[in-house]
């Protein structure tokens, strides 16, 4: 394994990004390439990037870590042709907000366990945003965050400011009378749109339990498909070796093999 951290090899990565938008040896597509078109494939470069992690895959981290980074070199020199920033002025930005933010580290504070550091960690950040005069408290959550973490990041934002149940029993309550309201809004046959805001009323409720319980939804919600894809995968082998396929077989046989599966486990 090469130790070579790397320097050259950043600038080798900057002038390849250069090369690519080079407007007339470049390639068309990066060429034509924006932030809006690219932030697509930064969200799906991340999602990789924690596929190889909970795969326990290194080889493929390092490679998904790779595209990662290149995103970031992307966003950078897209940010650098428009005068804005270069990739130098990113490093130092993260540089200065991490010393900044481990004044233990980097300064003189005490902080002695991992939840201490939290709490510092989340006071830090509400003083920067208080610096921002005028500025909701969720002004910068992101948009472009999946639904369930995003609802996580509302929640514990306003949460900081009081605006919370004191405890899970609380945000439990809630989920129930989501339930409730999503089965009246079936039995009363509303509109489609109006469940279907009720349902996001639901699954908005459950992330504040996940956030209540520290369960990282999104994380739950893999495992969970994993799991399904895990036993349903047990359905059609041992339908195969009947010769018959799903399509073939009644939903008893299906939910008897369902129920041979979880009892393998």
């Amino acid at each position: 394994m090469s130790r070579d951290f790397a320097p050259p090899n950043i600038e080798r990565l900057l002038a390849l990004m250069a090369r690519l938008r080079d407007p007339e040896r470049g390639c068309p597509w990066d060429r034509e390439q924006t932030f809006t078109t690219i932030a697509p494939y930064t969200i799906e470069e991340a999602y990789e990037v924690a596929d190889a992690i909970e795969r326990h895959d290194l080889p493929a981290l390092r490679d998904e870590l790779g595209d990662l980074l290149f995103q970031v070199v992307f966003h950078s020199r897209l940010a650098q042709e428009q005068g804005a920033f270069v990739f130098g002025d990113v490093v130092r930005s993260i540089c200065e907000k991490m010393e900044r933010r481990h004044p233990h580290v980097f300064g003189t504070e005490r902080i002695d366990s991992a939840a201490e550091q939290t709490i510092a960690w989340e006071d830090h950040k509400r003083r920067e945003r208080a610096a921002k005069q005028g500025q909701s408290v969720l002004h910068d959550v992101p948009l472009g965050l999946p639904g369930l973490t995003r609802a996580m990041k509302l929640g514990k934002r306003v949460s900081s400011v009081g605006f919370d149940w004191h405890d899970s029993a609380g945000a439990f309550d809630k989920v129930e009378e989501e339930l409730q309201e999503i089965r009246a809004a079936i039995e009363a046959q509303s509109a489609h749109e109006h469940i279907a805001d009720e349902i996001g009323d639901l699954l908005f409720g459950i992330a504040n339990v996940c956030r209540h319980l520290q369960i990282d939804p999104e994380a739950s919600l893999r495992r969970t498909n994993a799991k399904f894809e895990r036993r349903f995968g047990h359905i059609e082998r041992r339908l195969a070796e009947q010769g018959r396929t799903p399509s073939q077989a009644t939903l008893e046989e299906m939910d008897a093999l369902w129920e041979e599966a979880k009892r393998e486990e």
